[in-house]
This record gives structure tokens, C-alpha cells and sequence, in this order.
């Protein structure tokens, strides 16, 4: 019962705090971070509320799988694997140049044992792909600068998790192993991707059966977890299988699912991937306050100091790593003959700075066990609150500077999403034309309904001739199944030009929204 009165009040925390988000045009997570740190208070103040402890598991079950799931699926695989290279040298080499470089910095200027220092430098190691997101989407940022903070996030928490696995185990047994723990990296990312890739596959074969839509979206938002949960069940990556099932369903998505159930369920789950971050964001402020008691044997002034020296370290260590770490990409591209442009010193330092922490380094350090074959766990409530500590510093630090950072970067947004949107939105239309040329002879419309619907093409492929920005909308002309026979035309050219790689999957789900939204007007009018 207190879970869900904490619950409620940190849905309306939610509510109320986003209009003032927007107003004051302040990423969402930074705003709800505070509140959370203000909710946490109230609710140590106020004897008759419930003390609100965040559950590891909860957040490993529920939040992560759909959080990441959704990410994956509106992430354009086109652009994440033209940078996968940087995405790797970010999601694995840093991660674990982290954690060594953060375990040096607490164990040389806070004491902390080697041991337990390697565990806080594998908590704080991983970016978080939703508070990256949520910062950079309104900031007009380049949209390479986003594939790759995005990827990044999307798969460093697999190493991050194998990292701070082996060091707990360093810690609870007093053995390592660097030879175990790397086979140990390689088999939980390749039978985690194999999982996710295989429950992707499995699940969008089975929603091919299914002719109830109701049961049919209880499937869609089934499909993170039925990723997850078996890749768990066999101890390997459920994180790179929720993405690899994420990816692969977004790229199937346009061919293998209906427009009307492809509206819902991306309606659902905007929708429900908005709750679970708010909630998530609270939840960051609330286990500040709520762990920040439990250290009651230190001052305020010299956690602050501790926090700020992990911080530091943590924001020093990424640009001391991707500057260089870029040089070795752009030599191994030029190596292999990859043709894609280097990233420029202003992206980078835009990469270095938007290092944000979230919800996986909450997790893994709320998941510290408290007992060890030798006693119990030592500083586990101080890693936790510097973890803790490290998170907020970074979303609400780093967050609310990276606007004029971006300004004096001089940083702006590419057109390229603009032009393939009107590549994308010519093809269609000729399609469109080609097909009603193919269908008038035998088609039983009259003569006339048939010349409006090729004025209609005409004047749209006249008018996306002219102009480098798309802006045509789709018009409903309520011819019944030719109109129907157009919109397909038109989505397999959009299709045609994702797969040879001319158009982002983003600009495909746009413009396909439209053609799903005539299309359910069409079957409306049907009946």
C-alpha cells in the first residue's frame, strides 16, 4: 500500500513538473531530478509517510527492458551502424578506462579499498541512452552527435554490468580473474544479442498469426521482457537483448505490422516509456535523500568533497579518452577503407561533455549485496551515495549546460533528415503515380475519380521538385481500395529507400505515420 500512495504522488509529482520543464525549456530529467530530491525530503520530514527505498530488481524487471526496448526501436540501425565503430570504442574501451581511472581517483584521494573502489568505478562507468536523449532532443544537435550518445548508452551498460559483476565477485570472495572476466564479456554480449535477435524474429513471425489487434499489442508490449527475461534465465546480457530485439523489430516494423496497430502500440508506448522515465528521474532524487541519512556517521561538507572528486574524475576521464580514442577510429576507418567523415573537434567535446549518468548506475549500486564471505560489504552506503551523488551532478550539471555549450560550439542541427524526407517523399509519390497508371485500365472508379487522384500525385511530385523541404500531407481522397493500392505503392518505395541505405529509419516512421493514419482513415470510411 505505501509503494503505491508513493506511486501515485510521484505520478502527479510527474504531471506537475513537466509544464514547468517546458516553460522554463529545461531538459525534463534535470526538473525531476530536483523534485525528487524535494519529494525524498518531504517524505523524511513527515513521520506518517513511508520510507522509499528503490528496489534494484524493480529497476533491472521493470524499467529497463521496455526503456531500452523503445529506444532501440526508434533508433535508425542505418546511422548506428554507419558509427558503430566510435559507438564501441565509447560503450566498451571507456567503460572500462573508466572504472580503472575512477577506482585510481577513490582510492588514492578517498580511501576506499581497491576492491571497492573498482565496484564504484563500474557503477558510475555506463551513460544512460534515455537521459541522453531526453537532453539532447530539443537542443538541435547534430543528428551524428545523437546516433552515437544514443548507441553508446544502448549498449555500455552490457559492459559496464560484466565489469561490476567481476568486481563485486573481487569483493564478496576475494578473487579475480581478467582472463574470466573478458570470456565472460564476449559470452554475455554474443548470446544476449543472439537472444534478442531470435525473440525478435520469433515474435514478429508469431504477430503475422494474430487476428485479434488487442492480443496482438499484448504482444508488442510483451517483447522487451520475453528478450530479457530468458537471456537472464542463461546469465547473459537481457540489456543487449532488449536493444537487439529493439533494433530488429524497428527495422521489420514497416512490412510486418498493420498501420492501424503500429499506431496504438507506438501510442502506448510513448506513452508508457514517458511514465516509467519520470518515475525514474524521481526516483534518482528520492534514494539521494533517502541514503544520504544512512551516512550520518560523515559531514555534509566532506561527502559534498567526495562526490565532487568522483565527478570530476569522471567527466576528466571521458575527454581524456574520446579525443584519442577518435584518432584510433579514423585510422582504423581509413584501414578498412570506411568512407564516413571524422567527427570534428567541436562533436567531440559536445561527445566528452554529455557524459550523463541514470538509472543503470542507480541500479547496480542499490544491487550491492550487504554481506561478503568475510563480514559486511565495506562503504557499500558510501558507494552508493557517490554513485548516487554522480548521477545527479551529471544530469543537472551537465544537462542544464549543455545548451550554451552547443551555442558556443556554434553546433547545429543538419539538414540532412530534411533532405531524405523529401527524397523519401518524391519516391512515394511516383510510386504512387506508377501504380494508379498500372491499375486505371482495369480498375472500375470512374474515369474522372481516377484523374483526381493523378492530379493529386502530379502536383505533389511538382511541388517536391521544387523545394529541398518536404511538406506535403497526405490528402484522403476516399476512393476506397485504389487509394489503399497508392498508400502501399507509396510505403514499399519508403521501404526500398531505407534498405538501400538513402534514408534514415526516422525519416521512414515519419513520413509512414502519415500513410498509417490514411490508411486507418481509409479502413474507417469502409465500414
Amino acid at each position: 500500500m505505501q509503494a503505491v500512495v508513493f506511486v501515485l504522488v510521484a505520478l502527479a509529482v510527474v504531471a506537475a513538473l513537466m509544464p514547468l520543464a517546458n516553460r522554463l525549456a529545461v531538459p525534463y530529467p534535470i526538473v525531476l531530478v530536483l523534485g525528487g530530491l524535494v519529494l525524498g525530503l518531504v517524505f523524511a520530514l513527515v513521520p506518517v509517510l513511508p520510507t522509499i527505498r528503490l528496489e534494484p530488481d524493480l529497476v533491472f524487471l521493470l524499467f529497463l527492458p521496455p526503456l531500452l526496448y523503445w529506444e532501440a526501436v526508434t533508433t535508425s540501425w542505418r546511422d548506428f551502424r554507419a558509427d558503430l565503430r566510435p559507438i564501441t570504442s565509447l560503450a566498451v574501451g571507456l567503460v572500462v578506462f573508466t572504472t580503472c581511472g575512477v577506482a585510481i581517483v577513490a582510492h588514492a584521494l578517498i580511501g576506499l579499498g581497491w576492491a571497492v573502489a573498482f565496484v564504484l568505478g563500474a557503477a558510475v562507468s555506463s551513460t544512460d541512452a534515455v537521459a541522453a536523449i531526453a537532453v539532447t532532443s530539443r537542443l538541435g544537435v547534430p543528428r551524428r552527435i545523437v546516433t552515437v550518445l544514443t548507441g553508446e548508452g544502448l549498449v555500455n551498460d552490457a559492459t559496464a554490468l560484466v565489469v561490476y559483476g567481476a568486481a563485486v565477485t573481487a569483493v564478496t570472495s576475494g578473487r579475480f580473474s581478467l582472463g574470466e572476466a573478458s570470456l565472460r564479456f564476449v559470452a554475455v554480449s554474443v548470446g544476449g544479442t543472439a537472444i534478442g535477435l531470435i525473440a525478435g524474429w520469433l515474435l514478429i513471425r508469431l504477430r503475422r498469426y494474430i487476428e485479434d489487434s488487442r492480443v496482438e499489442e499484448t504482444v508488442a508490449l510483451l517483447t522487451p521482457f520475453a528478450a530479457y527475461l530468458p537471456a537472464e534465465l542463461i546469465h547473459v546480457s537481457g540489456v543487449l537483448a532488449a536493444v537487439a530485439a529493439g533494433l530488429y523489430v524497428g527495422r521489420q516494423s514497416p512490412v510486418a505490422i498493420s498501420s492501424a496497430i503500429r499506431l496504438r502500440a507506438d501510442a502506448v508506448w510513448e506513452f508508457g516509456t514517458f511514465v516509467l522515465n519520470g518515475l525514474v528521474f524521481i526516483l534518482i532524487g528520492v534514494e539521494f535523500q533517502a541514503i544520504s541519512r544512512e551516512l550520518s556517521g560523515r559531514t555534509i561538507l566532506h561527502l559534498t568533497g567526495d562526490v565532487a572528486i568522483v565527478s570530476l574524475a569522471v567527466i576528466a576521464i571521458r575527454f581524456a579518452w574520446v579525443f584519442p580514442a577518435n584518432g584510433l577510429v579514423r585510422l582504423i576507418n581509413r584501414r578498412w577503407g570506411r568512407g564516413e567523415p571524422a567527427l570534428s573537434a567541436a562533436a567531440l567535446g559536445m561527445i566528452g561533455w554529455a557524459g550523463m549518468r541514470g538509472v543503470i548506475s542507480l541500479a547496480t549500486a542499490l544491487a550491492l549485496p550487504r554481506e561478503t564471505d568475510h563480514g559486511a560489504f565495506p562503504d557499500r552506503e558510501l558507494v552508493i551515495f557517490l554513485t548516487v551523488g554522480v548521477i545527479a551532478v551529471t544530469l543537472i550539471g551537465q544537462g542544464l549546460s549543455l545548451a550554451p555549450l552547443i551555442r558556443w560550439l556554434q553546433l547545429t542541427a543538419d539538414d540532412t533528415a530534411v533532405r531524405e524526407e523529401n527524397l523519401a517523399r518524391l519516391a512515394a509519390a511516383r510510386a504512387a503515380l506508377d501504380r494508379l497508371d498500372d491499375l486505371a485500365g482495369s480498375s472500375e472508379l470512374s474515369a474522372l475519380a481516377v484523374q483526381d487522384l493523378r492530379r493529386h500525385y502530379a502536383a505533389r511530385v511538382v511541388r517536391l521538385d521544387r523545394t529541398a523541404a518536404a511538406g506535403a500531407d497526405g490528402a484522403v481522397s476516399g476512393l476506397g481500395n485504389l487509394r489503399a493500392e497508392l498508400i502501399a505503392a507509396e510505403r514499399r518505395a519508403l521501404i526500398d529507400l531505407r534498405n538501400r541505405n538513402l534514408i534514415s529509419d526516422g525519416v521512414l516512421r515519419r513520413i509512414q505515420r502519415e500513410l498509417d493514419l490514411e490508411q486507418v482513415r481509409l479502413d474507417a470510411g469502409s465500414h
